[in-house]
């Protein structure tokens, strides 16, 4: 039996578990039926659930609808508890979303509904409660398509509107329509997973009203969808196809037999059971899961950041010495259905189970070839301090805060060192009044909240390069990263631009960890950092000395180095509002939003009621539902969303109040720790510029682009035919000539070169005047031939025939310019290749070893003999441009090397018809002047011959 995961989701006290409860009476689960009045529902297990009536945590039931096996998975629908909704998300293939009949769209229905999205996930819709006085059929359906999708339609009525409204969702569908002016079940259902169309259902659930009617449609639509999906996407598995859009697997191309076969599991809740066991509970994505199978992973969780780069930090690969890798033994599979479960031997692709026996996982991580989620999108913006009673032992209750935080990440407990204070995150007073419940009956301990205060948050509006180091006593780390301003609401983007042969691999991915695994705080008041792309550029390691905790402290050095220098901006947490309020208070509302520095959309009336959307800081609303309730006399009602965060508006007052100074963070350091005569010193963050071992990249960085920037200028301003070249002395080309002899062999020299400029009459007859000096060129050979176009389109026929024609251009240019020209081509591919200079007519062309650049191999050449004399590179290669220019030389770009090329095909060519000009000889051309004049008159007729002249 094909297993399936489906969600129901709603705004709350919109009946999503009523309708939970009627699904399953109706598929015969359970025999009575239950209300959330009576108390006696069978997802409401829990005592605090039960009192007020709401689901606080996502339970599972087992089902059987036609010939699917169906877990169903019942949300929280409060606001308060988005995060434990969110997380269920993550392993669902199909969601209820359920609607008010009599509220229509809400403020956090509309929440829910971008989350599905985000996450890809097919969804129906039940709009319950349609039995209650003043509902309107097409009114709320009209609602639904303005607000949420127009591909939402009503499956109730198979009419002619029906179709057409179908036809226009799918290019398909309308193909189909055009036809035979319906459209087939099959192509329904695959636009259903396609998410081109939202089937809508009405009734009510309390009284089993139209529920029947939407399982059976629900349940044909998704048996033929997976019918349609088992023929596959590309050869791949339902559970692939989903976990592509949803996690991003990094492998999302076609999978043979053995890819389905291997393990892979979706980790979305950690609870505990009555007796206090830990349970993980995960969705099998592929393969199959058995009691006894050995699992691991690697111990913490992973930062709750958006990542750019995590391909290379999330492979199951060796880290170094640092990383925590676990490994355990599944001890028992339990599938539960409510508060009873069933425990089995193993567990197939697309089941539901808990496991124990795992003690290191945590929601959203990915086991076996699943990788690990992306970071919720909804997140806690109120910050509690948690007040303990006198005589509590504040660090056996941290421990115990621990335990819940692993249930819910985003609770975010910290614990404040200096002050002896412990910190939750939570998103309102009813996750407020539900934790401490919680603590009091799991540990016994009552616990109190301060008012909380704003979450804020840190970015940079600059680009800095932040600089650690770590070298105590036989340990030893230097890591450059590169600190760039983000998109809001990007998150942390981190990526790596250092080569390989600067720093490991393996240490790149370490540090990479590093950036990852914590939040690192701000500069400005101590809050967590957000919206930056952060790049390693560059990085050093000891063969003897480093370890993989070296790296760690020299990471988070860097980051806060970083952070000192930069332009750092306070962040603050934002809502978006549905205000709702009689329509004579509209200008009162209006000023409320203003007064808050928020704002509001055009208000809309209808009826005696007035809707106002919009936006304001979360500091400024958090208490305002109380003024609404006030001024409205009960008859307002406001909703608000997390937006994101946006540039604090007190920003001064904020930072003048929380009175934070990084300096004196011990936790996280701004300085770098150096080593002087065995012994390691301190040295503050502004200092480590003059002490740290390796340049820094980003000056080189500008270096360039501002060398670009004045060569450009440069071309502009001046001709080329104005340039001169740089003049050298005997002594200089003698010890330049001496330095290349004993690295390349004595070579036969003619002339000088100018191959980036070109000579002035002027500039000639003063050259001609002084000693001529020799030049070296250095060309990067494959660098230039897919520079040049016409070499490039040869290249692709034969690479040898393109290396041929090259070099025949280059003995060319060798033969007028008279330099020392040198053409290296890489050979570093080849295996076993040594070192080879060959003589090519009048150039010298270098084959390099294996494992040996063209780069690598012109670096070297430069760094010998570039700081005394004058060498000149060609090549695009930004990198190398640099090298040559740090170590004394010039350097030229491919295409403008093509038009020096050109220049002096030029330069030949008039230089070859003055030569044949000049080899013709006539009569008068070595007469003197008075001669010539006097036969040039008697030509003409001017003057006679006289007798007695010659």
């Amino acid at each position: 039996m094909k297993h399936i995961t489906i969600g129901i989701l709603a705004h709350v006290d919109a009946g999503k578990t009523t309708l939970s409860e009627c699904m399953l009476y109706l598929s015969g689960r359970i025999r009575k039926l239950g209300r959330v009045d009576h108390k006696d529902t069978f997802f409401d297990t829990y005592e605090l659930e039960r009192e007020r009536g709401i689901t606080i945590f996502s339970k599972q039931a087992e089902l059987e609808m036609g010939n699917l096996g169906i877990t169903l998975l019942d949300t929280p629908g409060h606001v308060d508890f988005s995060a434990e909704m969110e997380r269920t998300l993550q392993v669902l293939d199909y969601a209820i979303l359920v609607i008010n009949g009599a509220d229509g769209v809400q403020g956090h229905t509309r929440t829910l509904w971008g989350l599905l999205k985000r996450y890809q996930i097919p969804t129906f819709l039940f709009i319950n409660k349609m039995d209650q006085v003043g509902t309107d059929k097409e009114k709320v359906l009209d609602d639904l398509q303005n607000r949420l999708d127009e591909a939402c339609i009503d499956f109730t009525e198979r009419s002619e509107e029906f179709f057409d409204s179908l036809a226009m969702c799918d290019e398909e569908a309308m193909e189909e329509y055009l036809e035979s002016e319906k459209v087939e079940e099959d192509t329904i259902a695959e636009m259903i997973g396609k998410r081109k169309v939202y089937p809508c259902y009405f009734g009510s659930a309390l009284k089993i009203e139209g529920v029947q009617e939407f399982m059976d449609g629900m349940a044909d639509y998704i048996e033929k969808n997976e019918q349609w999906t088992e023929k596959g996407e590309h050869g791949k598995t339902e559970a692939y196809r989903k976990s592509d859009q949803k996690t991003g697997r990094k492998d999302s191309g076609a999978l043979n037999e053995k890819d389905i076969s291997e393990f892979g599991a979706k980790v979305y809740k950690i609870s505990r059971d009555p007796s206090g066991s830990r349970l993980t509970h995960l969705k099998v994505t592929s393969g199959v899961l058995k009691v006894k199978d050995i699992l691991n992973g690697y111990a913490g969780k992973k930062s709750s950041m958006n990542e750019s780069d995590m391909s290379e930090v999330s492979e199951k690969s060796t880290l170094g010495k640092e990383a925590d890798r676990w490994e355990e033994k599944v001890n028992q599979i339990r599938i539960y259905s409510g508060e009873k479960y069933e425990m089995v031997q193993e567990a197939e692709a697309g089941m539901i189970c808990a496991v124990t026996g795992l003690n290191y996982t945590y929601p959203g991580e990915g086991l076996g070839i699943e990788a690990d989620s992306e970071a919720p999108a909804l997140e806690p913006v109120l910050s509690y301090k948690i007040e303990l009673p006198e005589g509590c032992d504040v660090h056996k209750m941290l421990g115990n805060l621990r335990i819940l935080e692993e249930e819910d990440p985003m609770l975010k407990i910290v614990w404040n060192e200096e002050l002896g204070e412990i910190h939750a995150k939570l998103m309102g007073a009813v996750q407020i009044e539900i934790l401490k419940s919680l603590i009091k009956d799991r540990f016994g301990v009552e616990v109190e909240f301060d008012t909380g205060n704003i979450v804020y948050k840190e970015t940079i509006q600059n680009t800095v390069e932040g600089v650690g180091h770590f070298e105590p006593l036989r340990h030893y780390a230097e890591v450059h990263l590169k600190m760039e301003p983000g998109e809001r609401g990007s998150g942390i983007v981190i990526g790596t631009d250092c080569s390989e042969d600067i720093l490991d691999k393996n240490w790149q991915r370490l540090i990479l960890t590093h950036l990852l695994e914590k939040e690192h705080r701000g500069v400005l008041t101590g809050s967590v950092i957000t919206d930056m792309k952060i790049t390693l550029t560059a990085g050093r390691a000891h063969l003897k000395h480093t370890e993989g905790g070296d790296f760690r402290q020299a990471t988070y050095r860097a980051v806060r180095q970083g952070l000192m220098q930069a332009e750092s901006l306070l962040l603050e947490p934002y809502y978006d509002f549905q205000l709702e309020v009689p329509s004579g208070m509209i200008g009162r509302a209006l000023t409320d939003i203003q007064r808050m520095n928020g704002e509001a959309g055009t208000p809309q009336t209808e009826g005696e009621m007035t809707t106002i959307e919009g936006y304001a800081p979360v500091a400024a609303m958090r208490d305002y539902q109380m003024e609404v309730n006030a001024y409205t006399r009960g008859q307002g009602h406001l909703t608000c969303t997390f937006r994101g965060y946006e540039p604090c508006r007190n920003a001064e007052e904020v930072i003048e109040n929380i009175a934070y100074d990084p300096e004196r963070d011990t936790e996280n350091p701004t300085g770098s720790v150096f080593c002087s005569h065995g012994a390691g010193f301190n040295v503050s963050w502004d200092k480590v510029p003059e002490y740290m071992h390796l340049e820094n990249q980003l000056e080189k960085e500008r270096a360039l682009e501002e060398a670009k920037r004045q060569s450009r200028q440069i071309e502009r301003q001046a001709p080329r035919a104005a340039r001169t070249p740089k003049v050298y002395s005997k002594a200089e080309e003698k010890e330049l000539e001496e330095i290349f002899i004993r690295t390349y062999g004595k070579v036969e020299r003619k002339g000088g070169l100018t191959p980036q400029t070109y000579e002035s009459e002027y500039a000639k007859k003063q050259r001609k005047k002084e000693e001529a000096v020799q030049e070296y060129l250095l060309v990067d050979g494959y660098n230039v031939i897919f520079a040049w176009e016409e070499l490039k389109e040869l290249a692709k026929v034969s690479i040898e025939a393109a290396r041929d024609k090259l070099m025949d251009i280059l003995c060319n240019y060798q033969g007028y310019k008279k330099c020392v020209l040198i053409l290296v081509f890489d050979a570093y591919k080849v295996e076993g290749y040594t070192l080879e200079i060959q003589k090519y007519h009048n150039i010298h062309v270098v084959y390099t070893k294996e494992a040996e650049t063209a780069d690598q191999y012109i670096e070297k050449v430069v760094h010998h003999i570039g700081r005394k004399y004058h060498v000149t590179v060609v090549t695009s290669d930004g990198v190398e441009q640099v090298i040559t220019m740090g170590q004394g030389g010039t350097r030229i770009s491919s295409r403008d090397f093509l038009e020096e090329i050109e220049y002096t095909k030029k330069l030949i060519a008039e230089d070859n018809e003055k030569q044949r000009v000049s080899d013709r000889n006539y009569l008068f051309d070595h007469a003197d002047e008075e001669f010539v004049r006097k036969m040039e008159d008697i030509r003409l007729g001017r003057k006679s011959k006289q007798v007695g002249e010659p």
